[in-house]
């Protein structure tokens, strides 16, 4: 082998010399070669430094890295996704005109970190994703003129990002709604975007039937009560802080519960069970033990059959009132004393009362009693009396499923709602209601006005459709349809806010009883 290397003495120089020779001849004949041509798509034309696509069907790909200068006329591409011109590091100018796109995806410029000037002039765009600009840092133009921008909550951070920028924008201009048309973007105020809404929408479902829901605090955790006809209980759940759920509690016997009561009195947890059979019962929770004990009977032959039950302060004494629906019973008011509820006034007997609300307003506590025989009646308490005195009808409504209150305002509202025909929104003017607003709700046994923040809702049931959720609008001073919610023969509403959550509970007769979260939502986003 080293035989086969081995050359004469100077050889070895004169080998060298022609090597070098040779490799200078190569390089001198690449030399006298033209620059080899960039890659380039089909439907472009392609320098160094510039390219030029007509007639495309989406963004070019393997476009010249080093482009500066990118022109797309023309084409048939109609939307331009995320990252469409990632690897042009380099590129300065973009001009996307005279296409028919109308859509562009939030990232679609991502990587241009050159770019100084862009046009996406005479396009078919009506909105823009918000923040499709932010990649651009060294923008210094851009044109946006001949598109058809909808001015609606979509473009308000585009009027923001305008009157931040130190872009050079070309003044571009609202296509609709009408009241903006033919308006500068740059000079719309912000004050005219509405763009906050809110929506219910599912958070969990419970797997059971329900006819009353009521919320409370104990010792500092959060519970919901459940009367439960089916399943022959009062169900207490316990509200989860880490899971944000409704966790099983415990249950206490009750074979046709229709209402189930929590009442917290000096820091201890008492239930009245309300059955339609077999009487009804308070019931006593005991931590020691953890459970709840029987405390005491409610008279059988006073509460006969039981539909709604409310419970209040009056003077510092705790009472609860139920209404008896029977025509052989009377709605009756007990008192706590000391160890136990007693009977305390027997309130309306001999009709079909089906609801209670109790009104704490102007000093003068009240109490409204809803019945399917009668119009609603209004009890005045009594403070020399200690008693409730009738007062007054609800003469506009010649029957009620349902009574509850609210205030908008200085003025006090009650909302009724019948089984048959429509129910209603009356004011009170001082020395009688007037009636304000009829709501279709044909088969509505539930109604509950409430309020989330400083928005104030309407939940109103129906056996025959969907429920509906109204807003009330301060203005107009009536409430405006907002939302249906899918809910079987909902018996009640209940507002019960978690945490952070706030949630809508709809106990339903025929069905699961769903949890509905309350959510804001930004319609400029």
């Amino acid at each position: 082998m080293l035989g086969l290397w081995a050359l004469p003495q100077g050889s070895g120089h004169r080998l060298l010399e022609l090597s070098l020779l040779g490799f200078c001849l190569i390089l001198l004949g690449d030399a006298k070669r033209p620059p080899k041509t960039p890659p380039c798509p089909p439907s472009c034309s392609c320098t160094r430094d510039t390219a030029f696509c007509v007639d495309s069907k989406a963004v070019p790909k393997n476009l010249p890295t080093e482009v500066i200068s990118l022109l797309l006329n023309s084409n048939k591409f109609t939307l331009i996704g995320d990252n469409a011109f990632m690897g042009l590091s380099h590129l300065q100018y973009l001009f996307i005109e005279n296409n028919d796109i109308w859509a562009l995806s939030r990232f679609t410029f991502r990587g241009l970190k050159s770019l100084t000037h862009l046009s996406l002039a005479n396009n078919n765009l009506q909105t823009l994703p918000r923040d499709v600009f932010q990649p651009l840092d060294i923008l210094s133009d851009l044109d946006l003129r001949g598109n058809s921008l909808i001015c609606d909550c979509k473009v308000k951070w585009l009027v923001e990002w305008l009157a931040n920028t130190n872009t050079t924008v070309a003044p571009i201009y609202c296509a609709s709604p009408p009241r903006f048309q033919e308006h500068k973007v740059q000079d719309l105020p912000l004050r005219e975007f509405d763009c906050i809404t809110t929506d219910f929408v599912l958070y969990q479902t419970l797997p059971f039937p329900a006819v009353s829901a009521e919320p409370f605090l104990y010792a500092s955790d959060l519970y919901l009560a459940l009367a439960q006809p089916s399943a022959s209980a009062c169900t207490i759940l316990k509200w989860d802080y880490v899971e944000r759920q409704l966790r099983d509690f415990d249950r206490i016997p009750a074979p046709s519960a229709v209402h189930c009561k929590p009442l917290v009195v000096d820091g201890q947890l008492y239930m009245v069970a309300a059955q339609l059979f077999g009487g009804s019962y308070i019931y006593h929770w005991d931590p020691n033990t953890t459970r709840f004990n029987k405390l005491q009977d409610i008279d059988p032959e006073r509460v006969r059959k039981p539909n709604d039950l409310e419970a209040f302060r009056i003077e510092g004494d705790w009472f609860f009132a139920i209404a008896d629906s029977s025509k052989a019973g009377a709605t009756s008011l007990y008192r706590w004393h000391q160890n136990g509820f007693y009977s305390h006034q027997a309130l309306h007997a001999w009709h079909r009362d089906t609801d209670l609300e109790f009104v704490d307003g102007e000093g003068k506590p009240r109490l409204i009693v809803s019945s399917s025989s009668q119009a609603p009646v209004i009890y005045q308490w009594s403070r020399a009396q200690k008693q409730f005195v009738a007062q007054g009808e609800v003469s506009q409504v010649p029957d009620a499923q349902a009574v509850k209150h609210f205030r908008a305002g200085r003025d006090s509202y009650l909302c009724l709602s019948r089984y048959i025909g429509d129910s209603k929104i009356l004011r009170w003017e001082g020395t009688r209601f007037s009636e304000v607003q009829a709501l279709p709700s044909r088969g509505s046994l539930a109604l509950q006005p409430f309020l989330v923040g400083e928005r104030r809702y309407l939940a109103l049931g129906s056996d025959f459709s969907f429920t509906q959720i109204y807003q009330w609008d301060e203005g107009r001073q009536k409430f405006v349809r907002f939302q249906e919610l899918a809910v079987q023969a909902p018996r009640a509403f209940c507002y019960m806010p978690a945490g952070d959550a706030q949630l809508l509970l709809a106990p339903s007769f025929k069905g699961q009883t769903l949890v509905y979260r309350h959510v804001v939502v930004d319609l400029s986003a």
